[in-house]
């Protein structure tokens, strides 16, 4: 008989699953460890990262699924219905429902014990996985959800998986050996400071922008490169804040094609653990263009921290990305984005606050994604552009 980790297992490859993202649960521990080795594994560091990191696999026509615990769906409930709702985009959600059985930890119990009603409340269809028999429900319902372009969650019950434990007698899942990245490869001008405005940077870097696919932040920067340089490879985010860089990093681990992403100072600090994820990774395919005016600009102009205390690039470093460059003139600009490294490169652009005086767009959000889908799509390439 297989075990439930091998019937869920086999369900997910039938079903042609291929990139899992997961945050640890001790009530599945065995199932996690199965589903790194077996599938193209994105270790988290938050549960909303993961939606955002799913809808940039979806919209490069890969099918993601990510595992996390029930408390960590308090997380992903604003990212679920403004990213991955609004835009009709696929996630298979495995919940490790805890506070329901044999727990031990009563902070669990009030999320556990109210997922259902929350779930129900955010209009997200959800199955209840009480025994092994439960699996079944996984298999009939999966399809669709691939099929149909929608949210399922799947609740976990400590229980189905109770004796894979003691079973289980593999090693524990094995990263990468961390690198020591030479100093000398980092590329900081520290002296640099603001001298345009975002608008102005995005004017002067649409030339290079042509035939790649754009995340471009949330709000007046959307409006604003569509008001520069609007091409169907643009993917304008319309709501989910702090989602553009994650989104971006989705989809340069699904494409073979060249990825930037136009992100904002409090877009990342919303998500500044998605920066690891990257490094972590390091596709050679993407490109970060942080656009740090220091403050909220599409809110009315509130200050934010790399005003006062934070500097974006520093912190790139930190997270362990390998070329790191700060561009504030508009020749150091085109030059970040026009004679890039081969890697993985995070540009620091201070910038003036302000924003263009510019329309909204007048695309349907529906049309954005099939615009993006199809020119992903003529130039996919068969093999990802990672391998376990």
């Amino acid at each position: 008989m297989q075990s439930p980790e091998d019937q869920l297992i086999t369900i997910l490859k039938k079903n042609r699953v291929d990139f899992a993202g997961t945050l640890p649960c001790e009530k599945i521990k065995v199932l996690l460890k199965r589903i790194s080795s077996t599938f193209f594994h994105i270790p988290l560091t938050r549960e909303e990262e993961g939606v955002g990191i799913s809808a940039g696999i979806a919209l490069a026509g890969r099918r993601p699924a990510v595992f996390v615990q029930s408390s960590g769906i308090g997380n992903m409930i604003n990212a679920l219905l403004s990213l991955t709702g609004f835009y009709e985009l696929p996630l298979a959600i495995f919940v490790s429902q805890r506070g329901i059985y044999k727990e031990k930890i009563e902070a669990q119990m009030p999320m556990g014990l109210r997922l259902p009603k929350i779930l129900r409340g955010a209009g997200i269809p959800y199955s209840t996985i009480s025994t092994r028999k439960d699996i079944g429900i996984i298999e009939k319902a999966i399809p669709a959800l691939y099929r149909d372009n929608k949210i399922h969650a799947f609740l976990l019950s400590p229980a189905v998986f109770e004796k894979s434990g003691i079973r289980d007698r593999r090693s524990g899942v094995s990263y990468r050996k961390k690198q020591i990245i030479d100093p000398e490869s980092f590329i900081i001008n520290r002296t640099s400071s603001a001298k345009f405005t975002r608008f102005e940077i995005l004017k002067t870097i649409a030339p290079h922008l042509n035939g790649k696919i754009i995340v471009c932040n949330l709000g007046i920067p959307s409006k604003e490169l569509f008001a520069l340089k609007h091409q169907p490879s643009n993917f304008y985010m319309l709501g989910s804040m702090g989602m553009a860089t994650p989104i971006g990093l989705g989809i340069s681990l699904a494409t073979e094609r060249e990825v930037i992403v136009i992100d904002g100072d409090g877009s990342l600090l919303m998500n500044p653990g998605t920066l690891a994820t990257a490094a972590h990774f390091s596709p050679s395919n993407l490109t970060i263009l942080a656009v740090d005016n220091s403050s909220y600009g599409s809110t009315g102009d509130q200050p934010t921290l790399t005003g006062s205390c934070v500097d974006l690039a520093v912190l790139a470093e930190g997270f362990g990305i390998g070329t790191v460059v700060r561009a504030a003139g508009k020749k150091q600009l085109a030059d970040a984005l026009k004679k890039r490294t081969a890697g993985f490169t995070f540009i620091h652009a201070p910038a003036l606050p302000g924003n263009a005086d510019v329309p909204n767009i007048p695309i349907h959000h529906l049309e954005i994604k099939k615009q993006v889908m199809e020119f992903i799509k003529r130039g996919a390439n068969s093999e990802y552009r990672f391998t376990k």
